[in-house]
């Protein structure tokens, strides 16, 4: 059986999804030809030549610019990426919220730095338990009381908990305001024996799908400016800042150029949506290919001009505009939602399209549309290789 795993092993890693009719399905089609167009629809399929491609590529960049690189989770939100990730070097992941974390370590990946501040003594208990499980979890903070509430919850369990100082590069989102406020976290966290200051964050998502390379660099440059500034007063009072992370997929370029980071946070590479596929264009940042699809099946064919398919609404994100259907069978083929559990596809012109064909279609947003779904299909050309659970699937808390 042409397989990345045994069925055995996959079966125990999907636990009781691997019981349910649809999936046994799927399993049953493992190692077969053609078995990628034999799964129960609709699908993520996650083509793994080009995954591996993307992967190896934007490990071999940083690598090339002196840079450690921690892959954001929030775009596949599977241990088995991470993992695949961190054979490559990665110098751990990155996850937005504590239960990605708390799902993804479990499966053995890591160290894992949170990205976003939290708020409230539950979420920094849950918080303190990660890093007592492994040192090398970190956390950031932009707020007095979030180092108070983490420094008490570290103190409680009797552990230390290393945070990263998060600094707003102009998305205004989350993130010290001020270089005085960023000293006053600073100071709070030196201050408390449970904590450990061990760096700064500083991410711009407002420059992620800025279209044009030039154009994202002078943004880029601007907010450096501001990172820069923190780094070197931390600095200058003392504060040991070995960290500075942040960046993109959009801006991995100009965030090198500026030799202002030591880390890295790409994520969306790894599977290279749309919505970056159309912003990146031609320019260095945008090399990399689609991996990612949602296998769709032609459920009605009885309109001339259209046919409907089994993906609609809860197949996808649908915050960047419409999906498209890839390969040639398709071309020239709109999709549009038409409804919870179903699409429109016109008619590809000079082709006959017959109820059961099969389409592969491109998210536009991948991160929020992974989350529609509770396991991946790994193939390699056209047999399916390898399922995965989305561990870390509605992981929002």
């Amino acid at each position: 059986m042409n397989t990345e795993r045994s069925l055995d092993q996959i079966r125990a890693d999907l636990g009781p999804l691997a019981d349910r009719p649809g999936l046994a399905i799927s399993l049953a089609e493992l190692g077969q030809p053609g078995s990628r167009y034999r799964i129960t629809t609709p699908a993520a399929v996650v083509d793994l030549d080009a995954l591996d491609r993307n992967l190896a590529r934007q490990a071999e960049r940083a690598r090339q610019a002196g840079l450690a690189i921690r892959p954001h989770a929030k775009s596949h939100k599977t241990s088995a990426i991470a993992l695949r990730q961190m054979a490559l070097g990665a110098s751990g992941i990155c996850c937005a919220k504590l239960a990605e974390a708390e799902a993804l370590m479990a499966r053995g990946a890591g160290p894992v730095l949170i990205t976003s501040p939290v708020a409230g003594p539950d979420k920094a208990a849950r918080a303190a338990a990660l890093a007592a499980r492994d040192l090398g979890f970190a956390m950031t903070v932009d707020h007095l009381d979030g180092v108070a509430e983490i420094g008490n919850a570290a103190r409680s369990i009797g552990t230390r908990v290393r945070l990263v100082i998060d600094v707003d590069v102009g998305l205004g989102r989350t993130g010290v305001s001020s270089l005085d406020q960023a000293r006053q976290v600073a100071e709070a966290i030196a201050a408390d024996d449970n904590l450990d200051l061990v760096g700064i964050q500083g991410y711009g998502g407002q420059w992620q799908h800025m279209a044009g390379a030039n154009a994202r660099a002078a943004a880029v440059g601007e907010g450096m400016k501001t990172l820069a500034a923190v780094a070197t007063a931390l600095r200058a009072e003392g504060h040991a800042i070995n960290l500075i992370t942040g960046g993109g997929t959009g801006s991995f370029s100009a965030d090198a150029n500026q030799q202002v980071l030591t880390e890295v946070q790409p994520g969306s590479y790894a599977f290279m949506d749309r919505q970056y596929r159309e912003a990146l264009a031609d320019d260095e940042d945008g090399a990399f290919e689609t991996s990612f699809f949602i296998q769709a099946r032609v459920i009605s064919a009885n309109a001339p001009a259209w046919v409907t398919v089994d993906a609609g609404l809860k197949a996808f994100a649908t915050d960047g505009g419409m999906p498209e259907p890839s390969g040639e069978a398709w071309a020239g083929a709109k999709f549009r939602f038409f409804g919870d559990e179903h699409g429109m596809l016109t008619r590809p012109e000079g082709r006959v399209v017959a109820r059961g064909d099969r389409v592969e279609l491109t998210a536009p947003h991948c991160d929020p549309t992974v989350d529609r779904h509770e396991v991946l299909h790994l193939v390699r050309g056209d047999v399916l290789v390898d399922i995965v659970p989305v561990e870390a699937r509605g992981a929002s808390q």
